[in-house]
């Protein structure tokens, strides 16, 4: 499976959707990654690091254009309109946002809103950190 990661824009957003380590567990696996050029930067995690992991260092819209995209946070209008109809979107997506999920379904992304996943206590230690890595606390 070929997995994009591409860098998050939103003002404030310092997390990247994959960490090295993750990157390299999921090339292991036998998936491709696609890495968004700088993507990292703001959690710490330079360039280099997603290369030495296994990941191929790319733009925007080959980051994008992966069938399975990781997402911090929903994608803007710019951003959802280099998602392939068809592409699965896995993030924190803001579910309960009608006019959000309207505009996910109009542009035929298969999306997974990890605020909506469920949580017991056992899994609340794993909580989003599992997909969405670059911050050391719970989201």
């Amino acid at each position: 499976m070929h997995i994009g990661v591409p860098a998050e824009t939103r003002a404030g957003e310092a997390r990247v959707a994959a960490t090295p380590e993750t990157v390299k567990k999921l090339v292991t696996q036998g998936h491709r990654l696609s890495v968004q050029s700088g993507a990292g930067l703001a959690a710490s995690y330079i360039d280099d690091a997603f290369a030495q992991a296994g990941a191929d260092l790319v733009d925007a819209p080959t980051a994008f254009g992966a069938e399975t995209v990781l997402k911090v946070q929903s994608p803007t209008e710019s951003e959802l309109a280099m998602i392939q109809p068809g592409a699965v979107l896995i993030g924190m997506l803001d579910p309960f946002n009608a006019d959000n999920t309207a505009r996910l379904a109009a542009a035929n992304v298969t999306a997974f809103a990890l605020e909506a996943a469920p949580r017991t206590t056992r899994a609340q230690s794993l909580d989003r950190r599992a997909v969405v890595a670059g911050e050391h606390r719970r989201i």
